[in-house]
């Protein structure tokens, strides 16, 4: 059966570095859920206006239906804060794992405000968090340390995804 997998938290969490880490670990593709937000929302984030449900439709939308498109599978980089958001994904591809990122609000703003040539603005980590409806207790969730090497948490996934195999 095709891994499909979700790396989700709020911004700063290293979504993408564990991602690609993943998708390479396992040989499949990396679908970075930023690059298929609108210029609009794009915008409101750069200059610090944090997204609305309405906004996140459309992209979550572009998501489910980019996820169907890889019949082997894939990882997908996306916030995911609200259960409601992590469903509409699920509908698309039933089977979906989450991996959740956590780590607290004040590493998260130490990171997003060390990035360089990123959208999103470090104002907006607070919002993050007040909107974040943490998936522990769901259905195929691994919530990990953000704050642990992405090596370390490669391997978790790794066990996580092939229980009883050596990584």
């Amino acid at each position: 059966m095709p891994i499909f997998l979700v790396v989700m938290g709020v911004a700063g969490c290293g979504k993408s570095s564990l991602g690609a880490a993943i998708a390479r670990a396992e040989g499949l593709p990396l679908i970075e859920g930023d690059d298929f937000h609108d210029a609009a929302s794009r915008l409101k984030m750069s200059q610090g206006i944090a997204l609305t449900d309405v906004d996140r439709v459309g992209w979550l939308n572009r998501l489910g239906e980019e996820l169907q498109r890889q019949d082997g599978g894939a990882v997908l980089t996306c916030s995911a804060l609200k259960r409601a958001y992590r469903d509409r994904l699920c509908a698309a591809v039933p089977q979906l794992g989450f991996v959740f990122l956590e780590l607290t609000p004040a590493v998260a703003l130490q990171r997003v405000t060390a990035r360089e040539s990123h959208f999103f603005s470090a104002s907006l980590v607070d919002s993050q968090f007040a909107t974040l409806e943490s998936p522990v207790g769901e259905d195929l969730v691994l919530r990990v340390d953000a704050s642990a090497s992405i090596d370390h948490l490669q391997a978790q996934v790794a066990a996580w995804l092939h229980p009883g195999h050596a990584t």
